[in-house]
């Protein structure tokens, strides 16, 4: 583990062949289309249940936000004691999306390397925090300078395969708590928990990380919620 930086949990839901989304497309989304599949929706809730119980930093992805609609208007949004950390370099957030995050987030921790990115015609904010790399985002320092300036000592990750594939290949991820839903999907495009770049020789056997169960819960309707710590330093003999 890095010294000085938050204690970290990847939560996810995921399908028993561990698929985070249902398909390859913008149009397929687990959290909305698992709640329409008779055998699969009745126990959806206790995902949300458990969701309820994580910290109070939340680290997000702009791109999986706006799929699950962060860029809708909505008029009813109420403040939340969580704080976001968004990562969003495209931008994927529009102004909409930024107005919904700075009305329910307790703060709002925005870090891109888009310097045209909206935040920025919203940084004089009460409860906005931007972390603007110039080229790419430097994701050990990112964590070092959330805990050193702003004191943030626990945070819950909930990203896209790809994104959880480079923070867990950095050694910033700690613990994995995962809602297995009882439906497989199938698709080699389909994202997974981890996605990213395949490992392709020998030597980067170190990029495993092995996994300490710590607990298996059996839930209702054919649900299961495990929790691993992650052990970073990959012994290879």
């Amino acid at each position: 583990m890095i010294k000085g930086r938050p204690e970290t949990t990847l939560f996810m839901i995921e399908s028993l062949d561990g698929k985070i989304s249902t398909g390859d497309n913008d149009l397929l989304d687990v959290d909305r289309d698992l709640a329409r599949i008779c055998g699969v929706k009745e126990g959806l809730h206790q995902y949300y249940e458990l969701e309820k119980q994580t910290d109070f930093y939340s680290l997000n992805s702009g791109k999986v936000q706006v799929k699950i609609g962060a860029n809708e208007k909505k008029e009813d949004i109420e403040k939340t004691v969580v704080n976001f950390v968004i990562i969003d370099n495209e931008p994927h957030l529009n102004s909409v999306g930024i107005d919904n995050f700075i009305k329910k987030s307790n703060i709002l921790f925005l870090i891109t390397t888009n310097k045209n990115h909206p935040i920025f015609e919203r940084k004089n904010e009460e409860n906005v925090r931007i972390l603007y790399y110039e080229n790419k985002i430097d994701f050990e320092e990112v964590f070092v300078r959330l805990k050193q300036e702003y004191s943030v000592d626990r945070m819950t990750i909930q990203t896209g395969g790809t994104l959880n594939s480079v923070l867990l290949r950095k050694g910033l991820i700690d613990h994995v708590s995962i809602v297995v839903a009882p439906v497989l999907i199938g698709g080699s495009n389909t994202s997974t928990l981890i996605d990213g770049e395949s490992l392709h020789i020998t030597d980067d056997l170190k990029h495993i990380k092995v996994l300490k169960l710590v607990k298996c819960e059996i839930l209702k309707d054919s649900y299961i919620h495990i929790y691993y710590d992650v052990i970073n330093d990959t012994i290879i003999e």
